[in-house]
């Protein structure tokens, strides 16, 4: 039987897993195994770039956490060595995008289980999460879809004006009045 000093150790360790998840919109757990030191500090230093914190677990450990937080179907997962990797941001994707790409460089490296929104995913519903385009790419992509028409205008306002050739200032001055009674 543990002494209470140790017992209190690993009740603190499960409570702090669990807020890290709860606060942690995605997260993935992995098999680690078989990797290098070095591999291991590139991965960490790539996570730690992208928010996403990465931890070295005790599967009891996580699966005590897993329990409290409700997630059915995680315990079958924490055999062998086992690592979670928890985003700190806002950004789903990163922590799978990651440890995906690192697993297909890595035989023995693993992804097990993850977690979104506070539900269980399986190892597939990560890879699929991880071939979504990344935060920073998804904002890009909805701001060109709102300047498209206004690049779209512009590219065909200027069109217009060039092949008017002469009459350019006839043409320009017209725009601006339709443009203007557009507007009141």
């Amino acid at each position: 039987m543990p002494n209470a000093k140790v017992l209190e150790e690993k009740k603190a360790l499960v409570a702090s897993l669990v807020e890290k998840i709860k606060n942690s919109p995605a997260g993935v757990v992995v098999d680690y195994k078989g990797i290098t030191v070095e591999d291991d500090t590139k991965l960490r230093a790539d996570l730690r770039a992208a928010g996403v914190e990465y931890k070295v677990v005790k599967n009891t450990m996580l699966a005590f956490a897993a329990k409290e937080l409700g997630f059915d179907g995680f315990e079958e997962h924490l055999n062998g060595t086992t690592a979670i990797a928890m985003s700190t941001t806002d950004d789903v994707v990163a922590p799978a995008k990651i440890l995906s790409e690192f697993a297909k460089t890595h035989e023995n490296f693993k992804i097990k289980v993850g977690y979104l929104e506070g539900a269980v995913i399986d190892a597939a519903k990560v890879d699929s999460l991880a071939k979504l385009p990344g935060r920073e790419q998804l904002i890009a992509q909805v701001l060109y879809g709102f300047n498209f028409p206004i690049m779209g205008l512009a590219i065909a306002l200027n069109k217009i004006v060039e092949k008017a050739g002469e009459n350019q200032d006839v043409l320009v001055s017209t725009l601006v009045g339709a443009a203007e009674e557009a507007a009141e």
